[in-house]
């Protein structure tokens, strides 16, 4: 096993791993939405009038509708579609009715899920020092430097310098970009919060990186959460069996890079 990946398997399964986490992915609760105050009017009004089409379509203009239904998110891509399916609006408008006011303001205001904001603690971290080095935004100087360095750009700066000089040819964005011992390094992270689904697909992601051969640099899977558990899933079973590719935790690759 690649001895970067048996390291952070093991500090995952004998150490404190979710505390020793913390620092880069904090996990905060936020507080609860914001409701704009003159749709939440327009919301009481249609609610005490059971005018449900309006009522449906007035919760479908707020980030969270009260309800989970399979059918919300083609309904707020496609306004149109309300006047279209009265069978779907109205059921939809009889189960706010049920909830009543107290209980879809709630669910309106539920603050975002942790694991949903997860996208940039990782580049948050790094640019609070987390690596220990220095941070510039001077793409020539970050070419031509023998120093250790970690180049800022934003993710699509980030993209466009990984498609330019190090043949990258991925459409997304890379959450970190370095040199370290005069090597360029390319790293993805990802905390995966569960198995299977979207996660699944960020793990994949990940892989398909550090697996790039026509990448000109050191390629790095900054992976924590549920891959070290070992069991018989895709990605515990991959990440075990890894030998060759980059694949560590966010707590060992400080010691990683700066030994490059």
């Amino acid at each position: 096993m690649n001895p970067w990946t048996k390291k952070s398997i093991d500090i995952a399964n004998k150490q404190n791993y979710l505390d020793k986490l913390l620092d880069v992915y904090p996990m905060n609760p936020e507080g609860p939405r914001e409701l704009d105050l003159k749709k939440w009017s327009e919301v009481e009004k249609y609610y005490n009038d059971a005018n449900l089409p309006q009522l449906v379509e007035t919760l479908l203009g707020f980030d969270l509708f009260p309800i989970k239904d399979s059918y919300i998110a083609y309904l707020k891509r496609d306004k149109g579609a309300l006047g279209r399916n009265v069978e779907t609006v109205n059921r939809l408008g009889k189960s706010l009715l049920g909830m009543g006011l107290p209980k879809i303001k709630e669910k309106c205001a539920e603050p975002k899920e942790t694991n949903r904001q997860v996208g940039p603690m990782f580049r948050n971290w790094v640019n609070r020092g987390g690596l220990s080095v220095d941070i510039t935004t001077d793409v020539e100087r970050f070419k031509n430097s023998k120093e250790d360095l970690l180049l800022d750009l934003g993710d699509e700066g980030l993209m466009n310098f990984a498609n330019k000089n190090l043949n990258y040819n991925g459409e997304k964005g890379l959450d970190l970009i370095a040199k370290f011992g005069g090597e360029f390094v390319v790293a993805e992270a990802k905390f995966l919060t569960d198995f299977g689904g979207h996660q699944n697909a960020q793990f994949n992601d990940a892989i398909t990186l550090v697996k790039n051969d026509q990448v000109k640099a050191t390629k790095v899977a900054v992976l924590d959460g549920v891959p070290y558990i070992e069991g018989s899933n895709k990605m515990s079973l991959a990440v075990r069996s890894n030998n060759d590719q980059n694949i560590m935790s966010v707590l060992v690759l400080k010691e990683f890079l700066h030994q490059l």
